[in-house]
């Protein structure tokens, strides 16, 4: 398999994790209203499923280094296999949590409270799980984008017309809550499977490659449970049938989903492969600032800021101060 042995290439990956992360919610805004959000999630997971398959079978499986995908997987030992699966199931269960959330209650809800807590989390887990890199710059970067998270939110809020109902606001507090304290747990999940030296794989440990695959099959197989129930009992809106993702699903509309889960996933495989040369915490830190991604994509291209207070603008300003702060510190942090 290719293994990343630079630190700048390994930043580059976490960079395109960051990309990807931030941007694959725009397929879903490409969307019409009636293909509904469960129905989307669907062809979503079939591309977050297709693409680790596709590189594993491709750059997982050529180089001289460690084992090839199909090797890698044949040789996974049974735990291996099930903090994997297990990361999966955590995962596709935040990730709904989180977009119902704000569907529920709004963007100025959901990201201080889901993402602001997967980030601290996620980056102090895996940061005491495998200590690499200087904890100042580390905690540092950290806070100053979460700064950067809630300066978002404030200027959504800014923007919004009216506010949520209370129940909605109570609802919304707690989906993000939830979707937030497993999101920053799954990626400490999935290193359990994972070998600490890409180069010399430990015997029945996962390469990233195997370990993403396995992974992405866990959140699809979780999505028949997960979803499953969305479908019926939605946060929000009408219920949906299993004869609708074919009756209201054009081949273009299923073509859009998989198209979000390529990219979704894409930034997922990046950042497992970058794992080790960066580290975990300031690989999932630095990918978990594809909320300020998301941001550029609705000011400079969804126009979802213009004609907005100075106030506002003056909000959206500091958010990418902070933002450049945190990251430059993150990437650092191993110098």
């Amino acid at each position: 398999m290719i293994i990343v042995h630079s630190y700048p290439i390994a930043v580059a990956l976490c960079v395109l994790t960051m990309m990807c992360w931030g941007s694959h919610a725009n397929t879903l805004k490409m969307e019409p209203s009636s293909y509904a959000f469960p129905l989307y999630y669907w062809d979503q997971a079939i591309g977050y499923l297709l693409l680790p398959l596709i590189v594993g079978l491709t750059f997982g499986s050529f180089g001289a280094g460690g084992r090839s995908l199909l090797a890698d997987l044949g040789q996974g030992s049974g735990s291996s296999f099930e903090w994997a699966i297990l990361g999966g199931f955590v995962f596709n269960l935040a990730n709904i949590l989180f977009v119902s959330a704000i569907d529920v209650a709004g963007m100025a809800v959901a990201f201080p409270i889901g993402i602001g807590i997967a980030l601290v989390e996620g980056v102090v887990i895996n940061y005491v799980a495998e200590p690499k890199g200087h904890p100042a710059q580390i905690f540092g970067g950290v806070a100053l984008i979460t700064l950067a998270i809630i300066f978002d939110a404030l200027a959504y809020r800014n923007q919004q017309s009216e506010g949520s109902e209370p129940g909605e606001l109570r609802k919304g507090v707690s989906l993000a809550s939830a979707g937030g304290i497993l999101m920053g747990l799954f990626y400490y999940l999935v290193q359990r499977s994972v070998s600490p030296d890409f180069t010399h794989l430990d015997p029945g440990k996962f390469g990233p490659y195997a370990a993403v695959l396995v992974f992405s099959a866990g959140c699809f197989v979780s999505n028949l449970i997960f979803n499953s129930y969305l479908m019926f009992h939605p946060f929000k809106g009408a219920k949906v049938k299993y004869s609708d993702y074919f009756s209201k699903g054009t081949l273009k509309f299923h073509l859009i989903g998989i198209l979000g889960g390529l990219i979704n996933c894409t930034g997922t495989t990046s950042n497992f492969i970058a794992s080790k040369t960066a580290s975990p915490a300031i690989a999932y830190g630095l990918g978990q600032g594809g909320t300020m991604v998301a941001a550029i994509w609705g000011v400079f291209v969804w126009k979802e800021f213009k004609g907005s207070s100075k106030r506002t603008k003056a909000m959206i300003a500091a958010m990418f101060v902070f933002f450049l702060a945190g990251l430059a510190m993150l990437v650092t942090a191993m110098l």
